[in-house]
């Protein structure tokens, strides 16, 4: 074995990465076809579509990510902003 695939993480290499994201595109497609043979009655008309829950959650978690973005926009600080008003030290 080379020594760099020893030293790199298994997550790190690009075969575990592509092999992880084809597990979580499996495991979506058996979430949704699961759906054509369980039937979903909801309590609304668009809860039994096909797929709602998967498009709800990752409609839902864009959502997220987008706020989460927004409020880091609005709460974001300068570089230097704790550092105003402090007087310099007078070691030397």
């Amino acid at each position: 074995m080379k020594a760099r695939e020893q030293s790199d993480h298994w997550l790190a290499r690009p075969s575990s990465v592509k092999r992880i994201w084809r597990a979580f595109w499996g495991l979506l497609a058996l979430s949704v076809a699961a759906q054509l043979a369980i039937s979903i009655k909801g309590h609304f008309r668009v809860d039994g579509w096909l797929g709602f829950g998967a498009a709800f959650g990752f409609l839902s978690c864009l959502a997220m990510v987008l706020a989460a973005k927004g409020l880091g926009y609005l709460l974001k600080r300068h570089e230097r902003y704790y550092d105003q008003g402090e007087e310099p030290a007078d070691d030397a």
